[in-house]
């Protein structure tokens, strides 16, 4: 007996003839699924055309969604890394200066609270420009300590700025071949011009105790106290570098400056009067 098929082929077997139906079935609910969205995004714009208020709430919606996202990608953006960051970064370690340098840096720093790293570029500043102009630079790093305390950003009642406590509106000139006033919060260019200040003192007064009182704008006193803090801070200092233990420093007596005028402090003077005595002063800092 000769078995029938199907059109010369095999009969498929159960488990095909599965396989087949539930592609198909696929298929359609595929096809149904595409066309009920879309009939649903067409019911959704008719809605949205034709009532307002509808429309409004979906608008704030969708806005306050996209306001989101942006805020979101701001946020990210913010915190983007920079890798040349440390390339502008005021900062150096100690072990890279030399042995008396590195001395005054790590004892600077542990006197004053400051990091080591950021007072090591300003420790090397101050020796390069002492040895150039011929000023003991421990000098100069005294008067930064007593003048900021190593801030940088510190500022006078008088207007005085930066690590040297510079008047800036005074000395503007010195400070234009560096970009500007603003420049006098830059550490470096803050102590270089404050060294400027501080060598035309000295040579004005023809003496170190005297160029400190004429830096301090002692007019109205004769600016010994301020001497003696700095002078003692010097010794100090010198003693620090040379790997000496630093000693109590001794008074450094200076000549009184005569004052002029001898009795009358600027907020005893008439409100003209005042405001020359606190020009002078001014001018006398900033010769």
């Amino acid at each position: 007996m000769i078995a029938n098929t199907h059109s010369g082929s095999p009969s498929a077997s159960p488990l095909q003839r599965w396989a087949q139906l539930a592609v198909r079935s696929i298929m359609a609910l595929t096809h149904n699924g595409i066309a009920l969205v879309g009939l649903a995004m067409a019911a959704l714009a008719l809605v949205l055309v034709t009532r307002d208020d509808i429309r409004h709430v979906a608008e704030e919606r969708v806005l306050s969604y996209l306001l989101q996202r942006q805020e979101a990608r701001n946020d990210a953006n913010a915190f983007t890394p920079d890798l040349l960051a440390a390339d502008r970064a005021t900062a150096a370690h100690p072990s890279d200066l030399p042995k008396d340098q590195a001395n005054v840096a790590l004892w600077l720093s542990r006197k004053y609270r400051v990091a080591p790293e950021p007072l090591s570029v300003l420790v090397a500043e101050a020796f390069q420009l002492g040895e150039k102009i011929k000023l003991d630079p421990t000098l100069i790093l005294a008067v930064m300590a007593i003048e900021s305390r190593f801030n940088p950003f510190a500022q006078s009642h008088f207007g005085a700025q930066g690590l040297m406590q510079v008047l800036t509106r005074v000395h503007t000139d010195k400070y234009e071949d560096f970009g500007g006033k603003l420049a006098a919060f830059d550490p470096v260019t803050n102590l270089r011009v404050g060294v400027q200040v501080l060598r035309d003192c000295i040579q004005r007064a023809g003496s170190i105790e005297g160029g400190l009182s004429l830096y301090v704008g002692a007019v109205t006193v004769d600016g010994s106290d301020y001497v003696n803090k700095v002078m003692g801070e010097h010794i100090r200092l010198r003693d620090v570098a040379l790997g000496k233990r630093p000693a109590a420093s001794p008074i450094i007596r200076t000549e009184p400056r005569k004052v002029q005028p001898p009795t009358l402090m600027p907020a005893q003077l008439a409100p003209a009067e005042a405001e020359s005595a606190q020009h002078s002063a001014e001018s006398t800092r900033g010769a």
